[in-house]
């Protein structure tokens, strides 16, 4: 971390020297939202390597801001220095989803890290107090990243595949995936994609009507700028 420092005494430089390498900043939203073992951050920061997600987290010990939890395989809590980061993790969040133009932002599509957080932040409530199998299905991708499945059970966590998991499938999303990102996102309503045909439901009406509500969106939806 010394080896980019500003060289000076100003606590804003200091705290800069820390929070401000390449990709430190995103892996602490995935630690606040919640993931804590090496694989899941990953799959929180798929495009980072594995070494770089090693090395930042060394350094992020380094400096006080986790602690590695040797037992029952390894997990990274935040100390007490690194929950106070919390506001400004969410501050970067909001004024990127305020101000950065929802264009740039679609530009840059991962359907895996899509799902990821679609799994993350759904909301079981408004489903049947039962098993739900929806299928996630993006035409424009190669044959193996294009279908996706989310299970959803009361007595379970939502579970994530990339892989059938062999359950009879209640809602079927046929989408275009820069669509389904703006939904995600904010920019976009389930209604209004569906009615200009960019999103596809097929299967159970009553999860097809509620999709709004159990679509797990970012965290940061709520402040997209109405002009978006």
């Amino acid at each position: 971390m010394t080896q980019g420092s500003y060289k000076q005494f100003c606590p804003v430089a200091m705290a800069a020297e820390v929070l401000c390498t390449r990709w430190t900043v995103v892996l602490l939203r995935e630690l606040f939202a919640g993931s804590t073992r090496f694989n899941d951050l990953r799959r929180g920061v798929p495009r980072m390597s594995p070494a770089l997600l090693s090395q930042r987290l060394k350094e992020l010990e380094q400096a006080g801001v986790v602690v590695r939890d040797g037992t029952g395989g390894g997990e990274y809590r935040l100390t007490e220095a690194g929950h106070e980061l919390r506001p400004i993790i969410e501050a970067f969040g909001i004024w990127g989803q305020r101000w950065v133009e929802s264009d740039l932002s679609l530009e840059h599509l991962d359907a895996q890290l899509l799902m990821w957080d679609m799994r993350r932040g759904l909301d079981p409530t408004p489903l049947p107090p039962r098993r739900s199998v929806i299928q996630f299905r993006y035409p424009e991708l190669p044959e193996a990243r294009r279908r996706w499945w989310l299970v959803v059970d009361p007595d379970e966590e939502v579970d994530l595949c990339a892989i059938d998991p062999g359950f009879d499938v209640d809602l079927y999303v046929s989408a275009d995936l820069r669509a389904m990102t703006a939904i995600w996102m904010g920019y976009e309503t389930v209604r209004g994609a569906v009615e200009r045909g960019t999103v596809i439901l097929t299967g159970d009406p009553r999860l097809a009507a509620q999709m709004q509500r159990w679509l797990g969106l970012s965290p940061f939806a709520k402040h997209a700028r109405q002009a978006a």
